[in-house]
């Protein structure tokens, strides 16, 4: 069987288009998403939409915001009921995290020798007794396809977690 010929330089190009206008709107609903969290510190917290705005854009990385309204869930004031559904809310949040920080922490690649369009995590390895630096992936239709099914899942969770901002009577 003959070898897969290489990617022509149009389709290379459409997909690194394609590719990049994804990642801008995987960045959007994520970070749109993530904003919503202010009502949730506010609710859960017990404080104004103000107040908790200033809380979250001094806790500055994703990873902490969502700490913080998990441990306000897991208080002991919190209902069981929120509890439940805000830690499912957040858990969610989290399984989205390794592709959006794959693409927000790379470059990109475009290899017109060959056709091809690769990502290369800009991320230090430290292994027990050597660095890895700069894995590269190759980007096709799968990557595409991986990173549409991710905005799906960030605009339904978007859409649940406004339902529990206005179930739950939290700052609107």
């Amino acid at each position: 069987m003959p070898a897969d010929p290489a990617p022509s330089l149009e389709s290379a190009d459409a997909l690194l288009q394609g590719l990049l206008l994804r990642t801008g709107t995987l960045n959007y609903v994520w970070t749109n998403t993530e904003s919503l969290l202010i009502h949730l510190i506010a609710g859960l917290g017990g404080m104004t939409k103000d107040v908790a705005m200033v809380i979250f854009l001094t806790v500055n990385t994703t990873r902490a915001r969502l700490e913080l309204v998990d441990r306000l869930a897991k208080l002991p004031c919190t209902p069981p009921d929120q509890r439940k559904a805000i830690l499912a809310l957040t858990q969610r949040f989290q399984k989205e995290a390794p592709l959006r920080n794959k693409y927000n922490h790379c470059i990109y690649s475009f290899d017109p020798t060959q056709g091809t369009v690769s990502t290369i995590l800009m991320r230090i390895a430290d292994r027990k007794d050597d660095l890895r630096i700069g894995r590269a992936d190759r980007a096709d239709a799968d990557e595409l396809a991986a990173i549409d099914a991710s905005i799906s899942r960030i605009q339904a969770l978007n859409l649940d977690i406004w339902q529990a901002i206005k179930r739950y009577g939290y700052p609107a």
